[in-house]
């Protein structure tokens, strides 16, 4: 009797902390968009996707670096996984993320990256998920709203091409998550590919570092980096990972819808970002979805 009332429990609780653990990173995220866009004239994108993963890798380190170790042999026969999920999760997903805050706007960012949950739903349904009727509906009711907001504002800058890349990029990841072995440990995981991730960086920072020189580290530089290092690698990703890991990938990416207006909301307040009564309403819409999709 015990033992049943404790699988019960498991159900019901495990898609409530995996909404609020995807709830989180997407929350965290958000503010990474607004520092990439603030740092755009002052750190070179290559350089602040660096540091931003050797400050995580840091971070990180006392609690991944052992259980990675003891982990070595599992990791070494996944290695091909965990290559693909350094490579579009931390090598070339952030990186693009900061190319196009070269251009392109903090709140648009955010919008664009909207679609990634898209691409994460077509990627679980693929692989044979059945998404449910409820949760395609909040899909698509989120989705016309990131569309209507778009298509509502001044249209696409020329960096929100790289935003659609870098929404595939993340889109791939999520999915992939699903595909990572049970017995490989979250943290060993996390250090593993932010480990990687920066190493197949480093061509790229050499070749910055020489082409555009490196920045001057003030508070105004050092501070976000140290924000987008700690809190939006090392603790939003782990959520993230964990939230995959609880409720899917298609479940996740409708609350991955919060970003749009989590980011617009902060680009306002801290960039001076207008936020009119059409983006408002679109982000009811968004809002709308995400409640409806990911209802458990």
């Amino acid at each position: 009797m015990a033992v049943a009332l404790h699988r019960t429990a498991s159900r019901t609780t495990a898609p409530l902390l995996g909404l609020a653990l995807a709830a989180l990173a997407t929350v965290v995220w958000s503010g990474s968009f607004v520092t990439s866009r603030a740092l755009h004239d002052s750190v070179p994108p290559v350089q602040q996707a660096f540091w931003r993963w050797v400050v995580a890798l840091v971070a990180v380190a006392p609690f991944g670096a052992r259980q990675a170790w003891r982990q070595r042999e599992l990791i070494r026969r996944h290695l091909g996984f965990v290559l693909l999920a350094s490579l579009l999760g931390v090598t070339v997903y952030n990186t693009l993320v900061n190319q196009a805050g070269l251009t392109t706007p903090a709140a648009n960012m955010g919008m664009v990256m909207a679609a990634s949950p898209v691409l994460m739903a077509v990627f679980e349904r693929a692989g044979g998920v059945r998404l449910g009727a409820r949760r395609v509906a909040g899909l698509l009711t989120a989705c016309v709203g990131v569309v209507l907001l778009v298509g509502g504002g001044a249209g696409f800058a020329s960096g929100d091409l790289w935003m659609i890349a870098a929404a595939c990029c993340f889109g791939s990841y999520s999915a992939l998550l699903r595909r990572k072995p049970a017995e490989l440990g979250g943290t060993a995981f996390l250090f593993t590919t932010f480990l990687l991730g920066t190493a197949l960086l480093l061509p790229a920072q050499a070749v910055s570092l020489t082409a555009q020189g490196g920045f001057t580290p003030t508070p105004g530089t050092v501070l976000p980096l140290l924000y987008v290092g700690v809190a939006s690698s090392a603790v939003a990703f782990l959520a993230w990972n964990k939230a995959i890991a609880l409720v899917g990938a298609a479940r996740a990416g409708v609350v991955y819808y919060l970003q749009p207006v989590c980011v617009a909301l902060l680009s306002w307040a801290v960039l001076g970002e207008r936020v009119g009564p059409a983006q408002l309403l679109c982000m009811a819409l968004i809002l709308g979805g995400v409640m409806l999709g990911a209802a458990v």
